[in-house]
């Protein structure tokens, strides 16, 4: 799918854009070969492995740990809705280096463009991932994009949560994750949300819901195991 760089960025944008994407790309692959994977999962679950391609399902995570997800799950074709910001901008053309795809648009709009072309990836038997919390937060609520998908497309919700044992935290709204070199990280699977596509539009929130809990789950679940194993 291909990328229609917003005509309104300006030139120190535009420069910013042609630069650093690769410089991220080139500093990742190069920190990830450090990195090592550990990957838990709640009962039940078949998490997808690193490596692995999957189909036509829809994956959910929170915004702080793109950088790690961008490593691990490189190598699935996924395609994520990203804004169609200026830092969307930046996201989309470095996450096109790691292999993924992106579809630009709101999470949170019946019918809108960027639900509309996740659609449209999973009728291909590609997956569709977001970024639960959006782009803006608040950090740890999910909006409503995955669930209108899921009930449009009757496609299973997978959350997961990647937790570095070592990481620099950014001052920013997501607490973003940057992994130190030589670090641990723990891939954490939390059980599938499912949607019926008959659910009537005022339960929504209620599977909004649990997809929020399934997410935070995998978030705590990673925490935990991590300061077990230092004990």
């Amino acid at each position: 799918m291909p990328i229609h760089p917003n005509p309104g960025f300006t030139l120190g944008q535009r420069i910013v854009l042609a630069i650093v994407p690769r410089i991220v790309w080139a500093l990742f692959r190069l920190v990830g070969l450090t990195w090592r994977f550990e990957v838990i999962a709640e009962d039940g679950v078949k998490p997808v492995a690193f490596g692995q391609k999957t189909g036509g399902e829809i994956y959910c995570f929170w915004h702080q740990c793109v950088l790690p997800c961008a490593l691990y799950f490189r190598h699935t074709n996924a395609v994520i809705l990203i804004s169609r910001s200026f830092d969307g901008e930046l996201i989309t053309r470095t996450l096109r280096l790691f292999g993924f795809d992106a579809v630009r648009g709101s999470s949170s709009r019946a019918g809108g463009e960027g639900l509309l072309g996740l659609k449209r990836v999973l009728e291909r038997d590609i997956p569709a991932i977001f970024t639960a919390d959006g782009p803006r937060g608040p950090i740890y609520e999910t909006k409503m994009g995955p669930i209108k998908l899921a009930q449009l497309t009757g496609a299973p919700i997978g959350a997961f949560h990647l937790q570095p044992e070592r990481a620099w935290i950014m001052k920013s709204w997501d607490h973003f994750l940057v992994p130190k070199p030589f670090t641990r990280i723990v891939v954490s699977w939390a059980r599938y949300t499912q949607v019926p596509s008959d659910l009537p539009a005022e339960q929504f929130e209620a599977a909004r819901l649990e997809l929020n809990a399934a997410i935070e789950r995998a978030r705590i679940r990673a925490i935990e195991h991590l300061r077990q194993a230092r004990l």
